[in-house]
């Protein structure tokens, strides 16, 4: 999968692997022609998985090049993290309380952000939208830090992150089309909403591929952003809405499950 990479500007690369981990979730989304519904039990275990993955892709390959980085600048080693990371989450907060937004199985009086008059599905997608914004802003920093050829990044790390993203979108799709199926939307349309949540993934990686390449000071705190605006939606939206139905056994193993395999994508890749 990393030569396929080869010969391709950074920006081209990020919008590449963006495209990649956006067709995972339309894959995802997809088993909705398949299936008419997905057991609690399962979508749990599935939510707790992609936050896990999360949670290891902000270390393993954000976190730890961001502190790498700073020592090269000179910087405390402990600065442009801390900036980036307190910075990802507050941005992220702020979106949440302005977006309008609505988490999987809540009533539409619990929507967040500007009260509107937007559909149930639109408001739905969007939550999952919110979530994606950040996955594809790591993609991209990734890639725009192998562009600037520092020796904390590689190819193979970003490969390794899209890849881990990517695994992770597959029961996302699920999650946001299966619901809307159930809701009684027709199976196309049911579909088209959740692989539309991804949508926003490849045109964020090339944002952040592009902001990297032509400021490259910025990188460290931009990796560490990244990492904060991911675990923000860990935290506000994963793993609340995987134990909503009373049961933690379960996400708390797919949590594990998910740390571990993007664990071993990024450190056996990387």
């Amino acid at each position: 999968m990393v030569d396929a990479f080869t010969g391709l500007s950074p920006i081209l690369q990020a919008f590449v692997a963006g495209l990649f981990t956006w067709s995972l979730t339309a894959l995802g989304a997809g088993l909705v022609f398949l299936f008419g519904s997905v057991g609690r039990r399962v979508m749990d275990s599935m939510l707790g998985f992609a936050a896990g993955v999360m949670i290891a892709a902000s270390f393993w390959s954000l976190l730890a090049p961001s502190i790498e980085l700073a020592a090269d600048q000179g910087v405390p080693t402990w600065l442009p993290p801390l900036v980036g990371f307190v910075l990802g989450g507050a941005t992220l907060l702020g979106i949440d309380r302005v977006l309008p937004h609505l988490h999987l199985g809540f009533p539409q009086a619990e929507a967040e952000g500007i009260r509107t008059n937007w559909e149930r599905s639109v408001l739905l997608v969007l939550a999952i939208t919110l979530h994606n914004i950040p996955e594809g802003l790591a993609i991209g920093v990734a890639f725009g830090a192998v562009a600037a050829d520092l020796p904390a990044a590689s190819q193979a790390a970003a490969v390794a992150l899209a890849l881990g993203i990517g695994i992770q979108n597959f029961p996302e799709g699920a999650a946001v089309s299966m619901p809307l199926r159930r809701e009684g939307f027709s199976r196309t349309r049911s579909f088209l909403y959740g692989q539309a949540s991804a949508v926003v993934e490849p045109i964020a990686a090339v944002a952040g591929a592009a902001a990297v390449v032509f400021a490259q000071p910025l990188l460290p705190y931009a990796l560490a952003f990244a990492a904060g605006a991911m675990i923000f939606v860990v935290v506000e939206e994963l793993i609340p809405e995987s134990q909503r139905a009373g049961g933690s056994d379960l996400p708390t193993t797919g949590a594990i499950l998910g740390f571990a395999v993007m664990m071993v994508l990024d450190v056996g890749l990387g």
